[in-house]
């Protein structure tokens, strides 16, 4: 263990004496990693650290809605609702691949 690894250590260990980890949003829940892969590889370590900051971009916001919208297809029973939510999704998706192909053409220039 390097010297900057048992700094650390013994930082945390210090910060987990003191309680500064107790009470901590969400603590004992389970994480939920499907926005992470339901995210374009490419993209999951930039989008993790945008939402980190606060900021979303609006593809991530396409990804949950279509991950929602799918959900809530499958548990619905009504002929004129579902056609409703696939015309949603189908929208966001068409709207997902044209935002991700910009972002593909701006990478090649």
């Amino acid at each position: 263990m390097s010297i900057f690894d048992k700094s650390v250590e013994a930082i945390l260990q210090a910060a987990v004496a003191r309680g500064e980890f107790d009470n901590l949003p969400n603590a004992g829940e389970r994480l939920d990693l499907t926005e992470y892969f339901n995210t374009p590889e490419e993209f999951r370590v930039a989008a993790s650290i945008l939402k980190n900051a606060g900021i979303k971009p609006r593809e991530a916001d396409m990804l949950r809605e279509i991950a929602e919208l799918k959900k809530k297809l499958a548990s619905c029973q009504d002929n004129t609702k579902q056609a409703t939510i696939r015309e949603r999704i189908q929208y966001l998706q068409i709207g997902l691949n044209l935002a991700l192909e910009r972002i593909q053409q701006q990478r090649r220039k």
